[in-house]
């Protein structure tokens, strides 16, 4: 499959190009693209004064460069922004970052050669993997230069699964290293495209997780015998939320007609706030995930160059602004992240109460048998562990300090920072939710002789038993961790119930 850009791209978009599909531009965004690089072309043949393009960058914004050494420049920016340190970003992360820097050039204000999307295009449709180092950018700078490397035959690169120098990796896909023109090195480096590809990716992921929150939080509500009038439809509507009213409708149609919450009516006054408040808590994450996307898919219809250019090749026009700086971006990946921190620690706490013979009335530890064995006691040790990274993670990046380039670039938005925080955030939440799912379907298999699941929960406590056997400390637990982890992040909860909503 091929995402055409014939309109702003979507994060839906970038995340499936981040996936494993093609991108290409339609006619108009190549005319686009084309008439932006003669822009260039003519600002270069008289000598208008142009961030990047004839002059330096940065702190260096006010010393001319000559035309001969215009190209050098575009190069050497390039060679030198490429400080990134650390662990490679995942292909997928990669895909994402080139998807939105192509979305970006399409827009036609950044004036880079057509030649460079297509290469771009290129790595995306063959499969060549800029190898990216994850960490060193305030902003965007290094990310996006580790994989112009790869355009201009230096750096390093995976095709089909094998590291080699960026040009050998050019040349196994059948192309040659580009000579840079005037300001494509800044364009390269330039714009938001980092952080909006990662943020794509995070929204994705966030969305897949919320939905599988849902239906975990289903399975262990009626193991533990919840009290449904909390989720009912006129109560939940007292406090106005889309995300609210979502969730009660899920929850609703997922135990309608259950035994086991049948038989606990009554048996309470009212729940633990963990189970009471699970509308209020994924709702709140639903309402700012719908938040967070319209935010990704704004910048994604932005032009993050600086300079932009426009205008006419007759009458050209550039424009010194400060589109590359995304507060706004950064502010939203740190609100998900917070979000999602916090789902995951509502699902510590419903582990522990599953597990927690002074509340659950089911065997201590789920274990077959107590004493003898432990059961799950050290997975809520683990959970407990991963909620207070992310606690700590969930900081917000987007109030962190830093002067660079000089006091030229005196404030900071860190919105990559915000987006790779999201990410890691993403991956310890998966693994929190994927014990609360090992511990409710584990809970369900002790309660087989006091009610009928509900046909919605049936059906997850049916893909856990196709992945994982019933625990009985006999082999070590975190491989049905990483197993249950793996089902949540790579297929969709089991369908609800059709009725009872």
């Amino acid at each position: 499959m091929t995402v055409t850009i014939d309109r702003p791209l979507s994060w839906r978009d970038v995340a499936r190009v981040g996936a494993g599909e093609s991108l290409s531009l339609s006619d108009a965004a190549w005319k686009r693209v084309a008439q932006a690089s003669r822009i260039v072309e003519r600002i270069v043949e008289t000598g208008v004064r142009a961030y990047g393009v004839n002059t330096g960058v940065g702190a260096l914004s006010d010393t001319v460069v000559d035309r001969d050494s215009q190209s050098r420049l575009s190069r050497n920016i390039i060679l030198s922004h490429a400080c990134g340190v650390g662990p490679l970003l995942p292909a997928r992360e990669v895909r994402s970052i080139i998807a939105a820097q192509i979305a970006n050039f399409a827009h036609g204000h950044s004036g880079v050669r057509p030649e460079i999307i297509r290469h771009l295009a290129a790595f995306l449709e063959r499969d060549c993997i800029p190898e990216v180092p994850s960490k060193g950018s305030a902003g965007y700078l290094t990310h996006n230069a580790h994989t112009a490397l790869v355009l201009i035959g230096e750096g390093r690169a995976v095709v089909k699964g094998k590291s080699m120098k960026g040009a050998e990796a050019l040349a196994a896909i059948g192309l040659n290293p580009l000579v840079l023109g005037a300001k494509e090195g800044l364009s390269l480096v330039n714009g938001t495209a980092c952080a909006t590809g990662l943020s794509a990716l995070a929204v994705s992921r966030a969305e897949h997780l919320l939905d599988w929150a849902d239906a975990i939080a289903a399975l262990t509500l009626e193991a533990v015998g919840c009290q449904m009038a909390a989720f009912d439809e006129k109560v939940l509507a007292l406090r106005p939320s889309a995300g609210i009213a979502k969730v009660g409708r899920r929850l609703r149609s997922r135990l309608h007609g259950s035994g086991l919450v049948a038989a606990a009516v009554g048996r309470r006054t009212q729940d633990a706030l963990s189970l009471r408040s699970v509308p209020h808590a994924h709702g709140a994450a639903w309402d700012v995930f719908e938040q967070t996307a319209d935010i990704v898919d704004q910048e994604l219809a932005s032009v993050t160059d600086n300079p932009a250019v426009s205008g006419t090749p007759e009458e050209p026009i550039v424009s010194s602004e400060a589109h590359a700086v995304a507060p706004a971006l950064g502010q939203a990946a740190d609100s998900l992240a917070i979000a999602i921190a916090q789902i995951a620690a509502m699902s510590e706490r419903r582990t522990d109460r599953l597990v927690n013979p002074l509340v659950s009335g089911l065997p201590p530890f789920l274990a077959s048998d107590a004493g003898s064995h432990s059961g799950f006691m050290i997975a809520q040790y683990t959970a407990a562990a991963l909620s207070n990274d992310n606690r700590r993670l969930a900081a917000p990046a987007s109030l962190d300090g830093g002067l660079t380039s000089g006091l030229q670039e005196d404030f900071l938005a860190h919105p990559t920072a915000a987006a790779n925080k999201l990410l890691a955030i993403l991956d310890n939440a998966e693994y929190i939710l994927a014990i609360e799912l090992m511990a409710a379907a584990q809970a369900h298999d002790f309660l087989v002789s006091k009610g009928a699941r509900a046909p919605g929960t049936e059906r997850i406590h049916a893909a856990v038993r196709s992945c994982v056997p019933v625990y009985g400390d006999d082999r070590p637990l975190n491989a049905d961790m990483e197993a249950l982890r793996a089902m949540i992040t790579k297929t969709a909860p089991p369908a609800e119930s059709q009725t009872g909503a």
